[in-house]
């Protein structure tokens, strides 16, 4: 499926963008040379930097939540109370300390804590349970656990197939405990109670912790498997704050940024809580997020900047319209996955004028921003990169008679490969076996290393990318290459879909994978006429690019990052006997609609009765 013109950058367009340019270059210069540390006794990261924010707005706000607002002061000493307990209590750099808390400032004091002893937040999935859980856990073999009261019974449905002692199981009430500590259960400690009383000062272990040391565990999603650990250093922690607060955003202390994200995972703890700290800003978080609520809290705590991923933005603008709507204080936003067809319609609509659209991985050691404010790309990145062709059906890269690979020219999609070298280094997974299936060797010249992000960019000019799929979300049928991205975001524009999930799902006896695609309407199943939706996506997209199924569904089910599950909707595919309440429907050769599956006719497809 092809781009339109308009989503390359021309020279117009770059010169429109000088001043701009002009105006940022003294920040870019300056960040780098904070966020590229070399010296190997240098103290940085996390705890460094939340210091020296400290240093420079004491009296700011820092945490916000519901009608707490605890300043940088503040909040500095709670953490460092916390991190001297914790080095009384024999944790120290290097050891691992697993969080289970859920959004609410406990959950950042203890991170920022952990980080200046130099121990290693795990950052459990707040969603995962039972076995998922445990395997989290015991992968990282950490020396304590620190539970939050809401979790507690998640917990202790496994607590005896984790080897954790009871004297380092700490438990964290759910409420204010700055103020009021709570009462801890049997076989917990409270934390904040064990610490109340502790020295308030800077720990010295937060100027002993260097670039190459770990920081957090993050861990991947695990929607295609048991969840993987990624290694998230503090040199990747200064990169990341200081590239996307101080050089893209110019965050500074009368700023606020709003996030509803989940803060175990690298988009909500190192982009949006990293941006705040990088300006001595204000970080104002919700529990979950709300679309009824969210510009409300916008208003209530003044925020300049919120964090998103694209679903949470489709979320607000299917909100109904309100005279309220681009009332408020936000004038930029960071985050990643915005479409292009909600694109515009946010910026116009709630008024935000810069949409600081970015691409990274947890696990990765690359970074674009859209620093230039160019309408749907991901911007540009200052590391070495390169896209590279591939084969579709293994989805490995291919090379040439030579033995090197091939970079694809401007305007083609290729597999995002980043070159691993001193200036980005790959921190990997707490699996070395692991780590070492996303690095390719001998890329482009002898020796070279390259991290295979299993990802597919387009190069839309001046060094600008513009995201194209997940490598697993593209399927090939009729010998064509069809991009998940691209079907959903046309099926968005007919006024009677509100969600669209596509994939590619196996008729037996035919070669690739045929489109699937699984739709919420926007009213009900009963304003659905599918005559005039198959009409209006044979007319929208190529032919081979067209669902030759659709499952309806009443709501979309997503994980905690609002990310779809798409590996069970391939796996129960079109069988109506698996889809539970969900009706399927099929486009059959030969006809202009789309008819409801029974059990017959999926006999009748996989038995080869239709021709597809």
């Amino acid at each position: 499926m092809s781009r339109t013109s308009s989503d390359t950058i021309t020279w117009s367009m770059m010169l429109r963008k000088l001043p701009s340019i002009a105006k940022a270059l003294p920040r870019v210069v300056k960040g780098m040379k904070v966020a590229n540390v070399k010296d190997p006794t240098q103290p940085c990261g996390l705890g460094w930097s939340f210091e020296q924010a400290t240093l420079r707005n004491p009296d700011g706000p820092a945490l916000l939540y519901g009608e707490l607002s605890l300043s940088y002061a503040q909040v500095n000493r709670w953490a460092n109370r916390i991190a001297h307990h914790l080095i009384e209590q024999g944790i120290g750099k290097g050891d691992v300390v697993a969080v289970f808390i859920e959004n609410r400032p406990e959950l950042l004091v203890t991170i920022l804590a952990v980080t200046k002893v130099g121990a290693i937040s795990a950052l459990l999935n707040t969603s995962q349970t039972g076995d998922t859980l445990v395997h989290s856990v015991n992968l990282v073999a950490p020396v304590a656990i620190v539970v939050g009261e809401e979790l507690v019974p998640t917990f202790l449905a496994v607590r005896e197939r984790v080897s954790i002692e009871a004297a380092r199981t700490w438990f964290v009430a759910d409420q204010n405990t700055y103020n009021h500590p709570g009462i801890a259960p049997e076989g917990f400690i409270n934390l904040m109670t064990a610490s109340v009383d502790a020295d308030s000062d800077n720990p010295a272990t937060s100027q002993q912790v260097y670039f190459d040391d770990p920081c957090f565990y993050i861990y991947t999603s695990g929607t295609t498997g048991l969840p993987k650990a990624g290694v998230f250093k503090h040199g990747r922690w200064m990169r990341s704050f200081v590239s996307f607060g101080r050089v893209a955003l110019d965050m500074r202390p009368a700023d606020v940024v709003y996030c509803t994200l989940p803060l175990y995972h690298a988009t909500g703890l190192c982009v949006c809580w990293g941006s705040a700290i990088s300006g001595a800003s204000g970080f104002a978080i919700r529990r979950r997020f709300s679309a009824s609520q969210f510009w409300s809290d916008v208003r209530k705590y003044r925020a300049t900047t919120i964090g998103y991923v694209g679903e949470l933005c489709r979320y607000l603008v299917d909100q109904p319209p309100s005279a309220d709507d681009s009332r408020h204080g936000v004038i930029k936003m960071i985050g990643n996955g915005l479409r292009p067809d909600a694109w515009r319609e946010f910026k116009t609509r709630f008024g935000v004028s810069h949409i600081c659209e970015l691409y990274a991985a947890s696990d990765g050691n690359i970074g674009f921003t859209n620093i230039l404010n160019f309408d749907n790309t991901v911007g540009f990145s200052l590391m070495s990169w390169a896209l590279a062709a591939y084969d579709h059906d293994s989805g490995t890269p291919t090379r040439a008679a030579n033995g090197f690979m091939r970079k694809v020219g401007k305007g083609e999609q290729g597999l995002l490969l980043a070159k691993i070298d001193d200036k980005a280094p790959l921190d990997g997974y707490t699996d070395p076996q692991k780590t070492e299936k996303v690095v390719l060797h001998d890329v482009f010249v002898k020796g070279d290393r390259y991290f295979n992000t299993g990802d597919l960019l387009r190069h839309i000019g001046f060094g600008h990318a513009q995201f194209v799929d997940r490598l697993g979300d593209t399927y090939r049928w009729k010998g064509e290459n069809v991009s998940t991205t691209e079907v959903e975001n046309i099926l968005l524009k007919h006024p009677h879909v509100s969600e669209a999930v596509a994939y590619g799902v196996e008729i037996r006896n035919t070669n690739g994978r045929a489109g699937m695609a699984a739709i919420t309407p926007a009213e009900s199943l009963a304003t659905l006429d599918f005559s005039e939706l198959l009409a209006f996506a044979r007319q929208q997209m190529p032919a081979y690019a067209v669902p030759l199924f659709l499952r309806v569904k009443v709501k979309m089910e997503t994980t905690a990052t609002f990310k779809y599950q798409k590996t069970r909707l391939k796996d129960e595919a079109f069988d109506p006997s698996r889809t539970g309440d969900d009706p399927i429907y099929a486009w059959l050769p030969g006809t202009d609609t789309y008819v409801q599956v029974t059990q017959q006719m999926l006999s009748d497809i996989q038995g080869g009765l239709y021709r597809y």
